[in-house]
């Protein structure tokens, strides 16, 4: 139990955190939608993490650990996206993926 609530409460919020994750970046055509969607699914990958460790090694932090290398990745990840996307923006005046058929330069 992880201070009152049980694993599985826990495990399906996460699930449904990772599955509109994966349905936004299937369906989605803008970019920004689509890394806020990587976004919603690397934030589920660390309440798994989170959850497992509490309940697995609950005097252990190799969950909290993996979880703050994942939000840096993360930051890192989003930083480029986003200097990409506003590139992109800048050339295109648009940031549709139909759009952008080509990076160049």
């Amino acid at each position: 139990m992880i201070q009152g609530i049980p694993l599985q409460y826990v495990l399906v919020v996460s699930i449904i955190m990772f599955f509109i994750g994966v349905c936004g970046f299937i369906i989605r055509r803008n970019l920004i939608t689509i890394l806020m969607s990587i976004e919603l699914i690397l934030n589920s990958v660390n309440i798994n993490f989170l959850a497992f460790n509490r309940y697995l090694f609950p005097d252990q932090l190799q969950g909290h650990f993996f979880a703050l290398i994942i939000v840096a990745i993360a930051a890192a990840e989003a930083s480029v996206a986003i200097a990409l996307i506003i590139n992109i923006y800048r050339r295109i005046s648009n940031i549709e993926v139909e759009n952008i058929s080509e990076m160049k330069y």
